[in-house]
C-alpha cells in the first residue's frame, strides 16, 4: 500500500505546519549528495535559538519524511549555514540538531562565521565540544562555499550556497500542499467508492416495479456523482503533474531535481491507483447495474404476467360459460357470433400473452438471474393460450354440428309447411273438375319429388350422427318433426286418393263445399273445431306467401254442410266470384279458429282443475297473452244488433257472391271497427315474450291435446296478423279483376283503407318501441309516417363543432311524424333470449310542427330535404333512401303545415 495513503506513516502534512514551514529555518531543496543522500539545509536564521522545540521537531520530522524510503536509508546530509552568525549560534544549532534530528545522518557540514574572531572561536569550540554534540557522524567545518563544492556538486546546491539548483520555497510549499491534498482526495474517493460498493452489495432488491425504478434511478444518480468526483480527482492530479513538470516544459535545458522527480512519481502513482480504483468500481457497477436492470425487467414481466393472466382467466371463465348449443338456427347463429366476438375479444390478450412468453424466453437466453421464476410463467402463458385456442376450436365444432342439425330440422319443417301450404292453396272449386283434379295431382307429384332433399335421413343414423350434442330437448324436437313428416305424408296420401277419385268420376264443377284434404278427427267438444295453421320447428309461426295467410291453410276438420240460411259456395258466374268464394271459406275457418283458441285455451286458464298446471309466470296474465283476441272474435261473430254492424261480417260477404261490386262496402262501413287489429298488434311483442317464457308448460300441451291441434298456440295467435294482410291481398286481386267495372272506385277506396290500417298497425308497432320520451306519445296526434334516414345538423349558435362534423358523417335517425310533433330517435337492435333481434328507438330530439319549415330540394342530392326551426336557427338536413320516399314525406309534412295554416286562418 502506498505510504502516502497511510496517514499513520506520515502524522504531519504541510497544511498542519504551514506557518513553521514559511519561516524557512530548514529546507529540503531537493539536492542530493554524490551517493544520493538527501540534503537538508539550515539557512541563516537570526532567531533560530528562539524556535520552540515542538516547531523545530515538527519541521525536521516532516522534512525527513518526504524523501523515499530508499533515499532516506542512505542517510541525510545536513548543511548549516552560519556565515553571518556567531559561534554560539553554531553551537546551539548543532546541539539542537544532535538532540532532535529524527532521521539517519550521514554528514554535517557547517559554514563557519565569516568574521575572523568568531571563526577562531568556532575552530577552538568545535574541538572542545565535539563530544558534547553526541553525533556519530562527522562534522565538517567549512570556511566558504567553495570548500562545500568540494564535497557536493554545485548542481545540487542552491544559489545561496553557490550552486545552480533552482529552488523557490513558496513553490515548494505549494507543490507539497497540492500533492498531499491530491493524496487525500484519492483516499477519500476510494473510501466513497468502497462505501457505495458495500451499500450496493447489501441492498435488497425490491418486489415491485415502482420501487425498483426508484432504486435504479437513485443508484444511477449516485454513480453519476461518484464518476464526476473521479473525473475531478483525475483532472486535479493531471493539473498537479503539469505544474511539477512545468520547468522542464518551459526550458529544454532544465532538469527536475530528485525530489521533484519523486513528486512526479508520487502523483503518477496516485493517478494509477485512482485509475485502478475506477476500473474496479466500473466493473462492480456494471454487474450491479445489470442486476438492477434485470430486476426491473423481472418486475415488469411479473406485473405484465399478472395482468395478462387475469385477462386470460376471465376469457376462460367467459368461454366456460358458453355451455348452450342452441335450440334453433337463429340461436345457434347468434351463439356463433358471440363465440366469434369472444374470439376477437381474446385476440389481443392472446397476442400479449404470446409476446410476453417470447419476451420471457429472451430474458432467459440473455442469462437473466431469475430463470427459475421466469420459465414456469412462460410455460403457464403458453398453456393457457393453447387451452383457449383448443377450447374455441371445440366450441366451433360443437356449434357447427348444432347448426347443421337445426338446419336439417328446419329443412324438414319447412318441407312440411310447404306441403301444408300446397294442400291449402288448391282451390276447392277448381279441384271438382277432371282437369282441375289432374292438375292438382301433378302439383302434388312434383312436390313429393323434393321429399328426399328436405326430409330427415334415417332417424337412427341421424341420432348417431349428432349423438354428442343431442340434448333431451333437441331430441324431443327432432322426434316431433319426424312425427310431423309422417303426418304430412299421410295428408298427401289421402289427398292423392281423393283427387284420383274425382278425376275418375269426372264430376261436375258445381257442388257443395268440398271435403278438406284429410279425414275429420275426433273433436274436443261439439262447439270447438280443430283450427288449422302453419308452424315452424320451434313452435314459432313462420312467414309465408301471402295467399297462405289467415287461415286459408292447413289440415283442419272436414267442412260441415252449410247452416240453414248459409249459401253454399258455387262456381262464380261474375267477375271476382272465385276470390269472394275464397274469402268466405277462409273467413269461416278463421272464425272457427278464433273460437277454438278462446274456448280451448283462454277459458281453460280459469278452469280450477287446471290451475296447478299453469306456471307462476303466467298467473293473471291472460290479457297479455291473448290481447284483445275476444274483441276480434266478437267483431267477426256478431249475429244480432242494430246499426251498421247489425249483420254479421261473414253473412254480408256471402251476400256479395252475386254482386261482387258490393264487396268494397263491407270493408268501408267497418273501417273504424277494423282498428281493433292495431291494438292486437301492439300487444303482440309482449305476448310473444310471455310465450317464449311459458310456451313449453304442461298446461298448453294438455290444451293442445284436448283440441287435437297439430300446431301449438303461438301459431294460432299469429292468425289475426295474417288475416288483416289477407284482406288487403284479396281486395287487390278483386281490383285486378274489376277492369273498370261498377264498384271499381269503391274497391280502390277499400284497398286504400286496408293499406292504411296495415300501415297504421306497422307504425304503431314501431311507436310502442320508443324509449326515453318523457311526454305522452298519445298527445302528439295521429302518427302519419315513420322511417329511417341519414340526418345532418347545421346550427348557427354554439354548435360550430357539430356543424363542422355534420358535413362529413351523418347520424342514423328514425323519424316519427305526428300531426303535432316530429320525433328524432336512434334505432337500436337487441337480441332477446336467443331469438330474432327486436328494435327499440331511443328518443334524441323533437320539433313542434307549428314552428318548423321545409326546404324541399337541397343542392347536390335529389334525395335530401331540409326541416328548419326558428327561422333556420336549427337546420336538419334529411336524406331519404329514395326520391319516392322523400316525396312521400314532403307531401305529408306539407299537408300538416297546410292544415295548420288553414286552421290559423
Amino acid at each position: 500500500t502506498d505510504e502516502i495513503m497511510q496517514q499513520e506513516i506520515r502524522p504531519l502534512v504541510a497544511v498542519d505546519i504551514i506557518e513553521q514551514l514559511h519561516r524557512q529555518f530548514a529546507i529540503l531543496s531537493g539536492g542530493r549528495g554524490k551517493d544520493g543522500a538527501p540534503i537538508i539545509t539550515f539557512p541563516e536564521f537570526a532567531g533560530f535559538s528562539d524556535i520552540p522545540d515542538e516547531d523545530f521537531l515538527n519541521v525536521v520530522t516532516y522534512l525527513t519524511s518526504i524523501p523515499s524510503l530508499e533515499a532516506a536509508s542512505i542517510g541525510f546530509i545536513i548543511i548549516i549555514d552560519r556565515r553571518r552568525d556567531k559561534w554560539s549560534a553554531v553551537k546551539a544549532s548543532l546541539t539542537r540538531i544532535a538532540g532532535a534530528f529524527p532521521g539517519n545522518l550521514q554528514l554535517v557540514f557547517v559554514l563557519r562565521p565569516s568574521r575572523f574572531i568568531q571563526r577562531a572561536i568556532a575552530d577552538i569550540g568545535i574541538k572542545l565540544y565535539r563530544d558534547d554534540f553526541k553525533m556519530k557522524v562527522p562534522i565538517i567545518m567549512l570556511n566558504s562555499v567553495s570548500d562545500l563544492h568540494g564535497y557536493i556538486d554545485k548542481s545540487q546546491l542552491t544559489r545561496e550556497l553557490g550552486g545552480t539548483l533552482e529552488y523557490g520555497h513558496s513553490q515548494w510549499i505549494h507543490h507539497r500542499t497540492a500533492i498531499e491534498n491530491f493524496a487525500m482526495t484519492v483516499k477519500t474517493t476510494a473510501q466513497m467508492l468502497q462505501t457505495f460498493g458495500t451499500d450496493l452489495a447489501e441492498t435488497e432488491l425490491p418486489n415491485d416495479v415502482q420501487c425498483t425504478e426508484e432504486l435504479l434511478s437513485a443508484h444511477t444518480d449516485h454513480h453519476s456523482k461518484l464518476k464526476d468526483e473521479l473525473k475531478l480527482a483525475v483532472k486535479q492530479g493531471a493539473t498537479l503533474l503539469t505544474c511539477i513538470r512545468e520547468p522542464v516544459t518551459r526550458s529544454a535545458n532544465s532538469k527536475l531535481s530528485p525530489d521533484e522527480l519523486e513528486n512526479v512519481a508520487t502523483v503518477e502513482r496516485l493517478l494509477a491507483q485512482l485509475d485502478e480504483t475506477e476500473k474496479a468500481f466500473d466493473q462492480f457497477w456494471t454487474k450491479h447495474h445489470l442486476k438492477l436492470e434485470q430486476c426491473l425487467q423481472l418486475r415488469h414481466f411479473e406485473h405484465d404476467f399478472r395482468e395478462v393472466k387475469l385477462t386470460l382467466d376471465n376469457l376462460m371463465e367467459a368461454q366456460a360459460g358458453f355451455a348452450d348449443i342452441g335450440d334453433s338456427v337463429t340461436r345457434v347463429e347468434n351463439l356463433l357470433m358471440e363465440q366469434k366476438h369472444l374470439e376477437e375479444k381474446g385476440q389481443e390478450p392472446l397476442e400479449k400473452a404470446q409476446s410476453l412468453a417470447v419476451h420471457g424466453e429472451q430474458l432467459i437466453q440473455n442469462n437473466h438471474y431469475a430463470v427459475d421464476s421466469i420459465r414456469p410463467k412462460c410455460v403457464e402463458l403458453r398453456r393457457i393460450c393453447d387451452d383457449f385456442t383448443n377450447e374455441t376450436k371445440k366450441k366451433y365444432d360443437i356449434l357447427g354440428k348444432s347448426l347443421e342439425l337445426h338446419k336439417q330440422l328446419d329443412k324438414a319443417s319447412q318441407w312440411c309447411e310447404a306441403g301444408i301450404y300446397l294442400l291449402a292453396s288448391q282451390a276447392v272449386d277448381k279441384c271438382q273438375s277432371q282437369e282441375g283434379a289432374e292438375t292438382a295431382l301433378v302439383e302434388i307429384e312434383k312436390f313429393l319429388v323434393t321429399a328426399k332433399e328436405h326430409q330427415l335421413s334415417n332417424p337412427k343414423e341421424f341420432y348417431n350422427q349428432f349423438d354428442t350434442i343431442l340434448t333431451p330437448e333437441i331430441k324431443a324436437n327432432a322426434q316431433r318433426i319426424v312425427q310431423k313428416l309422417e303426418d304430412v305424408q299421410e295428408m298427401f296420401d289421402k289427398r292423392q286418393v281423393s283427387l284420383k277419385k274425382l278425376a275418375a268420376k269426372q264430376t261436375r264443377p258445381v257442388q257443395p263445399v268440398a271435403p278438406h284434404p284429410e279425414s275429420s278427427p275426433k273433436r274436443a267438444s261439439p262447439k270447438i273445431t280443430r283450427p288449422a295453421a302453419v308452424e315452424g320447428l320451434t313452435g314459432r309461426p313462420r312467414s309465408r306467401a301471402p295467399d297462405g295467410l289467415g287461415g286459408s291453410a292447413p289440415p283442419g276438420p272436414t267442412r260441415r254442410p252449410p247452416r240453414p240460411g248459409r249459401p253454399a259456395l258455387c262456381k262464380p258466374r261474375r267477375w271476382g266470384g272465385h276470390i269472394i268464394n275464397e274469402l268466405i271459406e277462409t273467413e269461416r275457418v278463421y272464425v272457427e279458429e278464433l273460437q277454438s283458441i278462446i274456448e280451448g285455451y283462454a277459458s281453460e286458464m280459469d278452469n280450477p282443475n287446471l290451475l296447478h298446471l299453469i306456471p307462476s309466470a303466467l298467473q293473471n296474465k291472460k290479457e297479455i297473452l291473448f290481447g284483445n283476441l275476444p274483441e276480434i272474435y266478437e267483431f267477426h261473430n256478431r249475429h244480432v244488433g242494430t246499426g251498421r254492424c247489425s249483420v254479421i261480417f261473414l253473412k254480408e260477404i256471402e251476400n256479395c257472391i252475386e254482386n261482387p261490386e258490393l264487396l268494397a262496402r263491407c270493408f268501408l262501413k267497418r273501417k273504424e271497427d277494423l282498428q281493433i287489429y292495431e291494438k292486437y298488434c301492439q300487444n303482440k311483442p309482449r305476448s310473444e315474450a310471455l310465450w317464449r317464457q311459458c310456451g313449453d308448460s304442461i298446461f298448453f300441451q294438455e290444451c293442445q291435446r284436448k283440441l287435437d291441434h297439430k300446431l301449438s298456440l303461438d301459431a294460432y295467435l299469429l292468425k289475426p296478423v295474417q288475416r288483416i294482410t289477407k284482406y288487403q291481398l284479396l281486395l287487390k286481386e278483386m281490383l285486378k279483376c274489376s277492369k273498370n267495372s261498377e264498384g271499381t272506385a269503391e274497391l280502390e277506396e277499400a284497398l286504400a283503407t286496408m293499406l292504411d290500417i296495415i300501415k297504421s298497425v306497422n307504425d304503431s308497432m314501431h311507436q310502442i318501441a320508443i324509449t326515453g320520451y318523457e311526454g305522452d306519445v298519445s298527445e302528439l296526434g295521429k302518427l302519419l309516417m315513420q322511417g329511417s334516414f341519414n340526418v345532418w345538423t347545421d346550427h348557427k349558435k354554439g354548435h360550430n363543432k357539430v356543424k363542422d362534423l355534420a358535413r362529413f358523417k351523418p347520424m342514423q335517425r328514425h323519424l316519427f311524424l305526428y300531426t303535432k310533433m316530429l320525433l328524432f330517435c336512434k334505432k337500436r337492435e337487441e337480441n332477446t333470449d336467443g331469438h330474432e333481434k327486436t328494435a327499440s328507438y331511443s328518443f334524441k330530439n323533437s320539433l313542434k310542427m307549428s314552428t318548423v319549415g321545409i326546404t324541399e330540394n337541397v343542392k347536390g342530392d335529389n334525395k335530401k330535404f331540409e326541416i328548419w326551426y326558428n327561422g333556420r336557427e336549427e337546420v336538419y338536413i334529411i336524406q331519404a333512401s329514395s326520391v319516392e320516399l322523400k316525396n312521400t314525406w314532403i307531401s305529408e309534412i306539407r299537408k300538416v303545415l297546410t292544415g295548420q295554416l288553414e286552421a290559423c286562418r
